[in-house]
């Protein structure tokens, strides 16, 4: 899916890798005819309240609740966990078949991709829709990226020296990182299940056999990994998010992040209004807010980027077009999601 770097409009400024964020000819002028769905916004307000299930780092989630109920007088009603925690609760709740969430935000575009087919989520395209790359969103809106999450290595440069900063992901296997390195568990953050089950599909699980022969930490998720990070328990994150080390660095620690030379990791995180929400008003309402001005620009402040292709990155960050990237197979890992979290269990029991 990710291939050869390409260049596109200035309008659709994000120039990524071919088939992860590319932009047809053809879906730019689609783009510049584009209607938005309508939202009825005194429907919303009479429903009330929008319940949300998410991923989003809890302080960005916290804010864009903020940011809306003071918008739209609208109350919102937060549920946040890692991704594959999400997922699996609302799994668990509609087959037992309750609806209690309006809109959930993962970051597991293999799961949102089978729910969709499952016609779990509501076709909605949202003002700013055509500023999303096609890669980013289904075509017919069932689901759209609010952000797009850099998965990469991390450490502490103040107890880590230039000439052994580990440079790519195979690196980190070298006997001299053993006992110096953290990585957050893939049966608690799809985000990890992306990296874990693309490495071991590239290197081999012996990867990881490695890993743990170096004594690598496993923690729940990222807020973990960097807090172990912060306190010098461990000095390298075996695999991080960036934004992370983003506020790390603004709050004055000697975090570096770096960007593998095997490939850096960009995984949208989806947005779906569900199909049978007790909210459908609210929940469209509020799937809109989340890739409008507001919340887009609020996300390279903090140190994450935008969904959208006309915001910048976050200042000091590279540009993606910049980087090497790594393909991530979405439907190998849907099928193999469990096969994946039980291998990797069964080397870091």
């Amino acid at each position: 899916m990710i291939g050869t770097v390409t260049t596109v409009t200035r309008r659709v400024a994000l120039a990524v890798a071919a088939g992860l964020f590319a932009v047809s000819a053809a879906s730019l002028a689609q783009a510049q005819g584009f209607t938005p769905d309508p939202v009825d916004m005194a429907a919303a307000k009479r429903e009330g309240k929008v319940v949300w299930y998410t991923s989003t780092p809890v302080e960005q989630a916290q804010k864009i609740g903020k940011l809306f109920e003071e918008a739209a007088g609208i109350r919102v009603e937060l549920f946040r966990s890692g991704g594959s925690a999400v997922v699996r609760r609302f799994a668990q709740e509609t087959d037992a078949g309750r609806f209690a969430v309006d809109v959930m935000t993962t970051s597991d575009p293999a799961a949102s991709e089978a729910f969709a087919k499952k016609g779990m989520f509501v076709a909605f395209r949202p003002k700013n829709f055509d500023k999303i790359p096609a890669e980013a969103k289904h075509p017919q809106g069932q689901y759209i990226a609010q952000r797009l999450n850099m998965m990469v290595m991390v450490a502490r440069e103040d107890r880590v020296a230039e000439a052994d900063m580990p440079r790519s992901w195979t690196d980190l296997t070298n006997p001299k990182y053993k006992g110096r390195m953290v990585m957050p568990d893939p049966s608690f953050t799809a985000l990890q299940l992306m990296v874990v089950g693309t490495l071991a599909k590239t290197y081999g699980w012996d990867f990881y056999e490695k890993l743990r022969r170096n004594d690598t930490m496993i923690v729940q998720g990222h807020q973990q990994v960097s807090d172990m990070l912060k306190r010098g328990e461990r000095i390298i994150a075996a695999e991080a998010a960036d934004s992370y080390a983003y506020d790390d660095r603004k709050a004055g620690h000697k975090m570096r992040t770096l960007f593998p030379t095997d490939g850096t990791f960009v995984v949208p995180s989806p947005t779906a209004v569900i199909a049978k929400s007790p909210s459908p008003n609210s929940a469209k309402a509020f799937a809109e807010f989340m890739i409008g001005d507001a919340v887009q620009k609020m996300f390279p402040a903090d140190g994450l980027y935008a969904a959208r292709s006309d915001i910048a990155p976050p200042e000091g960050n590279p540009q993606l077009s910049t980087l090497k990237l790594i393909a991530v197979d979405y439907d190998y890992i849907e099928k193999e999601s469990k096969r994946i979290k039980d291998r990797f269990n069964e080397i870091f029991q």
